[in-house]
């Protein structure tokens, strides 16, 4: 009957009833994710691996405008969301993320690259539709302010809350960020857990490195490795703005070169090399010219029978 009691006073998803409620706040967050027109078929099955990872995501049809974002902070007030996530495609290649906490902000601007799926790489780690995952920040999101900005923001955007409505009570994978280079690596890891027979003392080498965290459970003991699952991708920051989709910039990377301005110093570069050859090409025929080495081109010696000699 005690028991009976104890587990009546808890709902299916492992949350105490009215009675026995935390007094602490809860952690209410909800994403709208959608994209604007123009997105790739690579960048649209990202936005749906995020959407299946994220049970407390909404997605939404494509925006039409690229240009007056604030249309967003009325999308998310109409579905009662308080977190965007919005995909910006830029000439069919280029993409760039958009963080937002409407209606007050901040938001962050991203590029987005080195985007693969799950289904491209087929990965054998797999975890429970609608299961809430783990966290893992590198320690240097402490070290500098937008860095902190960057990883609130990312924790209120993946972090699922343990009162969303789809949500399975169980947590079976890890999304891990961390900072090399001045950009944000993204990956995501299944947590496997296997059961491994008791190893007598003096048996295997014990030389070789081991290859999984071991935990004891019981009278056994408990392999925990990390299997990942994917997508993968890669955030460079650009800029944070104070307000939802506007405002003052607070934070600008320096260091961040437009995909564009790539691709135009590299045609730049050919052209410079093509420039260079025709160049080239002119100074040998104007030098062969000067040396009379061309028929009927260079300097060319009088001859005493030439008519400007005979009748001068």
């Amino acid at each position: 009957m005690s028991a009976y009691k104890s587990f009546s006073k808890q709902k299916p998803n492992g949350q105490k009833q009215n009675g026995d409620e935390d007094t602490r706040p809860k952690n209410r967050q909800r994403v709208l994710m959608l994209s604007s027109r123009g997105v790739t078929h690579r960048h649209r099955h990202l936005l749906a691996d995020l959407n299946s990872l994220l049970p407390h995501s909404r997605k939404d049809a494509k925006l039409d405008t690229k240009t007056q974002l604030g249309q967003l902070n009325e999308l998310a007030d109409l579905y009662s969301c308080n977190n965007v996530m919005f995909f910006e495609a830029r000439k069919g290649k280029d993409l760039y993320v958009w963080l937002s906490k409407p209606p007050n902000g901040p938001t962050i601007k991203f590029h987005a690259n080195n985007l693969h799926t799950m289904e491209e790489l087929n990965f054998t780690g797999n975890c429970l539709k609608g299961s809430r995952p783990v966290l893992s920040f590198d320690a240097a999101f402490e070290k500098q302010a937008h860095t902190r900005v960057i990883k609130e923001l990312l924790t209120h955007t993946f972090g699922v809350p343990q009162t969303s409505r789809k949500i399975k009570p169980f947590v079976d994978h890890v999304m891990g960020f961390t900072i090399a280079d001045n950009k944000i690596w993204i990956r995501c890891y299944q947590i496997a857990e296997t059961e491994s027979a008791k190893a007598k003392p003096g048996d295997g080498d014990e030389d070789a490195a081991p290859t999984a965290t071991v935990a004891k459970a019981g009278k056994g003991e408990t392999n925990v490795s990390l299997v990942e699952i994917g997508p993968r991708f890669v955030l460079t920051p650009i800029v944070i703005l104070e307000g939802s989709f506007g405002g003052p910039v607070i934070y600008e990377n320096k260091e961040f070169v437009s995909p564009n301005q790539i691709r135009s110093d590299l045609r730049k570069a050919k052209a410079g090399r093509y420039n260079t050859r025709a160049e080239g090409t002119v100074e040998r025929k104007a030098k062969k010219r000067d040396m009379g080495l061309r028929t009927g081109e260079g300097p060319r010696t009088v001859d005493e029978l030439d008519e400007r000699v005979l009748f001068a």
